[in-house]
């Protein structure tokens, strides 16, 4: 049995989030990989990674990956209302730092 693509994949969407951050994020064809970039304030900043995938429910993904920094994201797409939860830990003072955010989709290709 075969597993279907994910329906974000070779799509790219602006995510933009709660706190003015905006990202565009582009997926591989067979939905395996996010290339992330900055925009805004984080222009100039990207990455390219390997994505662990799950459909919950139908047009719903929960979506994780680890940046080479460290970050890791995790975040429940909705692709039918075109919203994004997300978690984010990275490491702070005092030790590991969690934000939950929550951001809206707009689909661009």
């Amino acid at each position: 049995m075969t597993a279907s693509l994910p329906a974000f994949a070779g799509r790219t969407y602006v995510f933009r989030v709660d706190n003015g951050a905006a990202f565009r994020n582009t997926y591989s064809a067979d939905g395996a990989r996010l290339r992330w970039e900055g925009l805004g304030e984080s222009a100039g900043q990207w990455e390219d990674v390997r994505l662990h995938v799950a459909e919950i429910a139908p047009g719903i993904y929960f979506v994780s990956w680890t940046e080479q920094s460290g970050i890791t994201v995790s975040h429940v797409m909705d692709l039918n209302a075109l919203t994004v939860r997300a978690f984010w830990t990275f490491e702070g003072e005092g030790g590991r730092v969690g934000q939950l955010h929550t951001g809206t989709l707009e689909r661009v290709a």
